[in-house]
This record gives structure tokens, sequence and C-alpha cells, in this order.
């Protein structure tokens, strides 16, 4: 069992206490501006929410990210790791884990999404329960442009936020949705000026600071379990068949595109 970070232990996860009972959680990754998750980030990521759990002090957290952007999901320079077999389970079981331990922390947790947020990121984003999307941002899961299954919650968090017709729209053709359509559709509650998200996110989670910390945190408990369900339902099933389609030439076509900047071509292989 690993044992568990305090805060200035985490490279790219940085935090600050506002106000006395708010909790600032900042996705930082200096070398890519994208914010993209490596295999230190996902580690990070990993043990980011069993840390929150056990955070007695805070009575909201406020999630984002650095710079323009919260995050772009995974690092496709880190992909062709994935076909070592070992590595691709010990990542199922982190990403397994990951959106469990992110359901089980109690304070209520509030993502002010200052830049775009793709697969794993966008998930992340999804699962909070309050989102801020700066006007400028756009919202995706592209996993099946790059010949892979959604795997890693998106299969869980967008049905549930606009159904699945739409959420199948965007999941089987992985086009970001602009902030302003994202809002418009119900996958976000707020969509503000792009230099605003950060403090529109924040005086939220005051209001929700502000109020009985036990009475809030026992309704989020309650209507995490509809999650929850859910996630019984899909998640093991979608995280199998990512690992099935890693092995396909198709996405060995779709990662040689991308490093030479052309359209892939599938051949259902």
């Amino acid at each position: 069992m690993r044992q568990r970070r305090t805060h200035d232990e985490f490279e790219y996860l940085h935090f600050e206490r506002l106000d006395g009972h708010i909790l600032k959680v900042t996705i930082d990754r200096p070398e890519n501006w994208l914010n993209a998750v490596n295999a230190q980030m996902h580690e990070e990521m990993t043990q980011l929410f069993p840390v929150l759990q056990e955070e007695t002090e805070a009575r909201c957290i406020l999630l984002t990210g650095s710079g323009k952007t919260f995050s772009a999901g995974g690092d496709f320079d880190w992909f062709p790791q994935f076909q070592d077999p070992d590595l691709l389970e010990e990542v199922r079981r982190d990403g397994k884990s990951l959106i469990w331990d992110m359901l089980d922390v109690q304070v209520p947790i509030v993502a002010a999404v200052n830049g775009h947020a793709m697969g794993l990121g966008a998930s992340i984003a999804l699962l909070c329960d309050i989102i801020f999307v700066a006007e400028s941002a756009t919202i995706g899961d592209p996993h099946v442009k790059v010949g892979i299954v959604a795997g890693d919650g998106g299969t869980i968090a967008w049905p549930l936020a606009v159904g699945p017709a739409l959420a199948k729209q965007y999941l089987l053709t992985g086009d970001p949705i602009p902030a302003a359509e994202a809002h418009r559709i119900g996958l976000v509650n707020f969509v503000t000026p792009d230099d605003e998200c950060v403090d529109q996110a924040l005086a939220f989670a005051r209001r929700i600071a502000a109020g009985a910390p036990r009475a809030i945190q026992y309704t989020k408990i309650a209507t995490n379990k509809l999650i929850k369900d859910a996630a019984n339902t899909a998640f093991d099933v979608a995280a199998a068949l990512e690992i099935v389609t890693f092995k396909t030439e198709d996405h060995q076509e779709a990662l040689a595109a991308l490093k030479e900047r052309r359209e892939p071509t599938f051949r259902n292989r």
C-alpha cells in the first residue's frame, strides 16, 4: 500500500488554504502548458483524492488548472508505454481508484475549469460537484479519435449529465464542446468570462463553506450514491475495453498520424 503524501510532496498539484475553510488545489505541470497527464501526474491525481478524503479543516475544495488549461487529458507521449501489460494493468487499477476515491471525498468540490478540459481532465471536472467554465474553454472526450475507449470515467460522467443520446453524440465522435454549448445542454453549471472563472468559482465555494458542513457533506454523500451506482455498472467494462483497444492497430495508426500531423486511416484492426 502506498504511503499517502503530504501537500508539499506533490510536484504537479499545488495546495493553498483560503479564508480558513477553502482548500484550493491547482493542477500545474510547468513543462507542459496543456497540463497533460503523464505517468507522474496520473500517480499524483490517484493520490490526491485519498488526501482530500482526510481533509478536516476545509469546508469546500476549489479545483482548477494553471495558465490557460485545466487539463488536456493523457499525454500522447506516454501512450506507447501502454504496450507493456504490467504498466497497463497498473494504470487501470489507479484509474479506478482515482474515480472511486474522488466520489468518496465528502467535502464539496467546486471546479474552476479555466481552460480546455479533455479526456481524463474532462472526467475529473465533470465529476466535481459544481462546475464553472471559462467562456473560451472547451470540454471533450477524444478517446475514440486515438482509437481507444473512454475508459477513465467518460462513460459515467457524460450520460449522467446530459443523457445517453447526447453523451453518445460526443463520446462517439470525440468532438469538443464550447463552454456556452456545454452550459446549454446541462453539462456544466456556469460559464464565466475567462478572467473571472476562478474568482466566481471561489465566490461560490465561499457560499458553500458558509453553510452547515455536515448537512452539506451528507447531502453530497447521498447524491453521489447515484453516481457510484453508475460507476459500478459502467466503469469496469469501459476500462477493460480500453485495455483491448490499446492493443489494436487502429490505436497505433492514430498515434502515428498524430506524430506525422495527418489524418488517421482506421482499418478495424
